[in-house]
């Protein structure tokens, strides 16, 4: 890897884990995707709490956040039998495709509300109608995002 600025990396990590904790994921999970993107992998349970100078159980515990959020992968070293991550492959989109599958969900529980809410609740329905609207916007426009992706990593391979 070429030399970088440790300082502007440093500094990048922390802002990560700054922008999850507003996200409202751990700030270490950010630092460690802040970590991942700059270094991409792979690095250990030990390297990363070493490096990011937090405790190893609180690396692993952030680990299985981003592995279910599909940012990170687990993977090995031949000849060593620790667990180490790496960045995955495409890791913002499928970020992006989690969420959209939990907004899926949400609005299926909204419609079905929807469906079911008496016709004299009038102020409910109006403001659950309006829930559905926002979650029909924002499913059009995620899936939208995802395909812009997904043609613009097709130019690239």
């Amino acid at each position: 890897m070429p030399e970088s600025n440790p300082t502007a990396v440093e500094a990048f990590i922390e802002r990560m884990g700054l922008h999850a904790q507003g996200d409202g994921l751990p700030r270490i999970a950010g630092r460690m995707l802040g970590y991942f993107i700059v270094h991409g992998g792979p690095a250990s349970l030990a390297e990363l709490a070493r490096t990011l100078q937090v405790s190893r159980a609180s690396v692993s515990t952030n680990a299985r956040v981003l592995v279910n959020l599909g940012a990170i992968e687990r993977t090995s070293v031949p000849g060593d039998r620790q667990d180490y991550y790496r960045l995955a492959p495409q890791p913002y989109a499928r970020i992006l495709e989690g969420y959209l599958e939990r907004m899926r969900r949400t609005r299926l529980d909204v419609a079905q509300l929807e469906a079911d809410l008496p016709a004299d609740w009038a102020g409910a329905r109006t403001r659950i109608t309006e829930m559905r609207r926002f979650y029909d916007a924002a499913l059009d426009n995620t899936e939208r995002v995802l395909e812009a992706l997904a043609k613009e990593e097709g130019k690239h391979r």
